[in-house]
């Protein structure tokens, strides 16, 4: 009678046990369970520890990657690589039981290993900017921190919202983003910066390319005429925009209509690309300004 009445009650909590589960479905359609919520954390991206901290989960985080220093609490956390080349030693001593992994950016060798070693393995990845939101979402749910994600994402939108709404209709702008000048490297349609540039009112000049990042000549470049150039805000910066006046043929070298701005604030697929893409948008703006009426 007693082992009756105890798998009568184990019958009863399977319900529970099987509610408590957090499934997951990360960027390449996998999903993931995990048996409650995450509470020990390593992000293989700087963007992915950034949005850890938005999501409101930063106590969870227990190792990253290089560059992960914003928000500066970041710079504290133990290091287990780069983007490209982890130690997995440091990582398995960490104790993670979740891995944050970069879709695009984490090699697709080492997330295969990491799960070949039992650990869940999250993906995620950013196609469009509303991505963002979404992503500090699933980042809220996989920890538990479902309210102060979804504040955060709905921070965001609202934020979103009111750049496009201020800047999408604008005149059409053909922008040029300038990676590196040797060699000479550019954005594709997919990748984020171009997603700010077509939310501005701008134009990638060579977003068909799929590709995230891809080397372009200077021919085609000058070919296709951008009205604007844009680049990062590194050092090296100021000599990259000095180099297109050789080429005063460039609309964009004609109106002075050479910008840099942080990629920090522009490239990573955080909340802060709104400062980012504010910045963007009031340089593109000044452009239309000072373009002549035939261009």
């Amino acid at each position: 009678m007693v082992n009756r009445v105890f798998v009568l009650v184990l019958l009863a909590l399977l319900p529970l046990a099987a509610t408590a589960a957090i499934r997951l479905t990360d960027d390449t359609g996998r999903i993931i369970v995990l048996a409650a919520p995450a509470a020990r954390i390593v992000s293989l991206a700087p963007d992915l520890t950034e949005l850890v901290y938005d999501a409101g989960a930063g106590r969870t985080l227990v190792g990253t990657v290089s560059y992960s220093h914003y928000p500066p609490v970041a710079r504290k956390l133990p290091r287990v690589g780069d983007a490209f080349s982890v130690d997995l030693e440091r990582l398995l001593a960490l104790r993670p039981d979740l891995v944050l992994a970069w879709a695009g950016g984490t090699p697709q060798f080492l997330i295969e290993r990491l799960r070949a070693l039992k650990l869940p393995v999250l993906v995620i990845g950013t196609r469009r900017l509303v991505d963002i939101a979404h992503n500090l979402e699933l980042i809220g749910r996989a920890t538990g921190h479902e309210r102060q994600a979804q504040a955060a994402a709905q921070t965001f939108l609202a934020g979103l919202a009111k750049l496009r709404g201020e800047y999408a209709s604008r005149k059409p702008l053909r922008v040029f983003y300038e990676i590196s000048a040797t060699p000479l490297y550019t954005v594709g349609g997919w990748q984020i910066i171009s997603r700010m540039i077509e939310l501005c009112g701008g134009r990638n000049i060579f977003g068909e390319l799929h590709a995230l990042a891809a080397p372009v000549s200077l021919g085609a470049v000058l070919a296709r005429n951008p009205q604007a150039i844009v680049t990062g805000s590194d050092p090296g910066a100021a000599v990259r925009l000095k180099e297109w006046h050789q080429w005063p043929q460039i609309s964009a070298v004609k109106t002075g209509s050479l910008f840099s701005i942080s990629g920090d604030l522009l490239a990573r697929a955080t909340p802060r690309i709104l400062q980012g893409g504010q910045r963007l948008c009031e340089d593109l703006h000044t452009v239309r300004r000072h373009l002549p009426s035939t261009q």
